[in-house]
This record gives C-alpha cells, sequence and structure tokens, in this order.
C-alpha cells in the first residue's frame, strides 16, 4: 500500500506466490493507482516491489497477470513495464470478455522460456492454479 501524506491512500498491490516446478511464479492479483495519483510512476514502483519480492524472496521464474482485451492503457502500460503476451483466455471475465495472460520472465528463468507465447487461445477450465 502507497501513502500519501496524512495517510491518504494512493494505490495498492496484491499478489501471491503459486504454482510448482517450472510454473512457480508470482501472481499480480491488482494493482490500483487513485485517479489524482497517476501518471507518476507508482504503478511502475509498486509492480518492481511485487517483482523483488518474487525473485529475491520466491525464486520464482515469472510473474505473471490477467488483463482485459479491451484495456489497452492497461496492456501498453505492462507492456512498458516488460510484459508480453502469454496467452488469450476466452471468456475470462464472466464469460463476457477474454482477457491476456500476461508475463515477464524473471532472472531464474534464464532461458525465458515462461515467456514464450502459447500457438492457442485456451478457456477458464484450462488453466492451472497449482
Amino acid at each position: 500500500m502507497a501513502e500519501a501524506p496524512g495517510r491518504q491512500a494512493m494505490g495498492y498491490i496484491l499478489g501471491k506466490a503459486e504454482g510448482e516446478g517450472t510454473s512457480w511464479h508470482g501472481h499480480v492479483t491488482a494493482v490500483t493507482v487513485a485517479p489524482d495519483f497517476r501518471k507518476q510512476g507508482l504503478a511502475r514502483r509498486l509492480m518492481w516491489i511485487l517483482e523483488e519480492v518474487t525473485e529475491k524472496v520466491h525464486d520464482a521464474y515469472f510473474v505473471d497477470l490477467f488483463v482485459r482485451v479491451s484495456n489497452q492503457v492497461a496492456i501498453k502500460m505492462y507492456q512498458g513495464f516488460g510484459y508480453s503476451v502469454y496467452r488469450k483466455v476466452l471468456g475470462y471475465y464472466s464469460g463476457d470478455e477474454d482477457a491476456y495472460d500476461m508475463r515477464k520472465a524473471m532472472p531464474r528463468d534464464t532461458l525465458r522460456q515462461s515467456v514464450v507465447p502459447l500457438k492457442r487461445d485456451v478457456h477458464p477450465h484450462e488453466l492451472e492454479f497449482d
């Protein structure tokens, strides 16, 4: 959680480590920045903190997140942070909208195999939640 003076909430990130073997990874559950604090690099800083924990505490292979395919602003932001589209998940959001599963390799994945895009779309029931 990032707070401004007076304890005003500026933004937060929520994540976890999950998976097994080479699927051991950090996952961004949510990242939010209040409108008054956008365009100041706060989302980048919050993502960096989660990536640091993923790398240094959990020694994971990658970080992933899901984003609506229609959210071009967020997609471009994540691409600017080094994330790429790994796969499309059909009907991920309440069956109404597809999602991109975006990933960024961590140093443990020296060959960057975790971010090689899948050649096909998947359905939510095909996702691994280890």
